[in-house]
């Protein structure tokens, strides 16, 4: 594997934006005597996400059911593996959900109900991503393989003119893919890398997790259902893949509607491995909100469509998005810095898709 080139963040910060912004929002959390963590909001809709997947998951094995009933709670299911995702996994294991780190740990593990990895989800998101918002060869989240072009730094390919039309059928199999190839290729290239974070465990044991974990995964959601369930062996294959489906495809456009949009800038560094700003300002440039007047969409995106607070305070919790927003727009304008938001879902899904389609177009 090509070595990647050390990247650093500019110090030049005249007007110390992010020190000023800092203060403000600590100042915000001390006047109201609250803590940066969740409280009993995100408590409750914990409970909510994980009724939505279990509970269906429990009527399908256990009662007779029409198929096509099946079929609508193996997506409802779905629906609750992705609020689980969003609300629950992403604080945990960026140690926002609690101020106990037993509580954040035992969160973060959810993770294990959407089949992903939490070694592998905090290299991926919590240092590459987080770290290299956006930066082509660094950020992780911009790489499709050949399949999908998200960069103009990207190499074109010439079926890539059609892929705004075609990527939205290939979002919805994000988690499958955890699932099946993901964690392993990842895995691979992070212990090869030599990448690690604070209390992460050695290789061999990352190893051993991951294949016990994979084990009990499908003997829960596929082995177990075909041994109690009255149906075909197929039509338990069918439910899981939609169950994946229904979550990956919520979790993909959430995701994508954060970074990939017009909106949002794909910097690359000078010939020395330095970025023109500094790595606060870096995220307002490369990141998005959406819909963030909408109560619906930030219950149940967990704060994701808050993505400029959480990418510059992603150790406060998505609970307090709403009301430190007010607080980063307000310091982005006085130091006439880009605050990028889209007032509703439909737009940034409008803007995120006519995006594809300018990088799907041959480079001049």
């Amino acid at each position: 594997m090509q070595a990647k080139q050390r990247l650093r963040f500019s110090r030049k910060d005249p007007k110390e934006f992010f020190k000023t912004l800092n203060i403000r929002v600590n100042q915000y959390f001390k006047e109201n005597k609250i803590e940066k963590t969740g409280n009993w909001k995100l408590y409750l809709k914990t409970i909510v996400m994980f009724a939505l997947m279990i509970a269906p998951y429990v009527v399908v094995i256990t009662l007779s059911l029409n198929p096509w009933l099946k079929l609508v709670l193996c997506m409802v299911m779905g629906i609750g593996m992705a609020g689980i995702g969003m609300n629950v996994m992403h604080d945990g294991n960026h140690g926002s959900y609690s101020k106990y780190p037993w509580v954040n740990t035992f969160m973060g593990s959810s993770i294990y109900l959407l089949a992903g990895n939490v070694f592998n989800w905090k290299i991926q998101h919590n240092v590459l991503h987080h770290t290299y918002t956006n930066i082509h060869g660094h950020d992780e989240d911009l790489e499709a393989g050949r399949i999908l072009r998200f960069s103009k730094h990207s190499e074109w390919m010439p079926h890539h003119k059609f892929q705004h039309y075609y990527s939205i059928i290939l979002y919805g199999l994000l988690t499958l893919n955890w699932a099946i190839t993901t964690d392993f290729q990842q895995m691979k290239r992070y212990t090869k890398r030599k990448l690690s974070y604070l209390n992460s465990k050695k290789p061999s044991m990352q190893w051993i997790g991951l294949f016990l974990s994979k084990i009990l995964y499908f003997s829960i959601w596929i082995v177990l259902p075909m041994i109690l369930i009255d149906a075909p062996w197929w039509s338990v294959l069918i439910g899981f893949v939609v169950m994946h489906y229904t979550a990956g495809l919520i979790l993909s456009v959430v995701f994508q509607l954060a970074h990939v949009m017009e909106d949002a800038e794909m910097p690359e560094p000078d010939k020395t491995g330095t970025m023109k700003n500094t790595w606060a300002i870096h995220q307002l440039t490369t990141t998005v909100n959406f819909s963030t007047k909408n109560r619906i969409v930030n219950w149940f995106t967990g704060g994701l469509n808050h993505q400029i607070e959480h990418h510059i305070f992603p150790h406060i919790s998505h609970i307090h998005y709403t009301k430190i927003a007010k607080i980063v727009k307000k310091t982005a304008q006085e130091f006439n810095l880009p605050y990028n938001e889209y007032k509703t879902t439909r737009s940034a899904v409008l803007s995120h898709f006519k995006y594809l389609k300018q990088m799907g177009m041959q480079p001049s």
